[in-house]
């Protein structure tokens, strides 16, 4: 039976082949096995994202916030999610909370 790992790297197989379809429900079988696997969850971000699919992009996103919350790339990342679901505000609190973690001062 493949590991997660080698699912997740199935699935960027078929996301570089053009199919985001196809990759989302990949990734998600890698869910089954390790819900918190958080390069998946990054993932389906950018793909949902991609598709317009918002909520489901923002969902994962945050995700990766509660998995790695002093991560700074996580919040960069939902920054940049919430910024292209046209949450601005929300993109603004968590570029704020990314600055933070680096130790940038406002």
């Amino acid at each position: 039976m493949p590991t997660a790992n080698e699912i997740y790297d199935e699935a960027i197989k078929i996301k570089d082949a053009g199919d985001l379809p196809g990759a989302i429900a990949k990734l998600n079988e890698v869910l089954a096995i390790e819900p918190g696997h958080t390069d998946t969850h990054a993932a389906l971000a950018v793909y949902y994202q991609r598709l317009h699919q918002p909520e489901q992009a923002i969902e994962h996103a945050k995700k990766v916030v509660e998995l790695m919350p002093d991560d700074v790339f996580a919040y960069t990342q939902l920054s940049v999610i919430y910024m292209r679901c046209g949450r601005i505000l929300e993109a603004e609190d968590a570029k704020a909370k990314a600055h933070q973690l680096s130790g940038h001062r406002h």
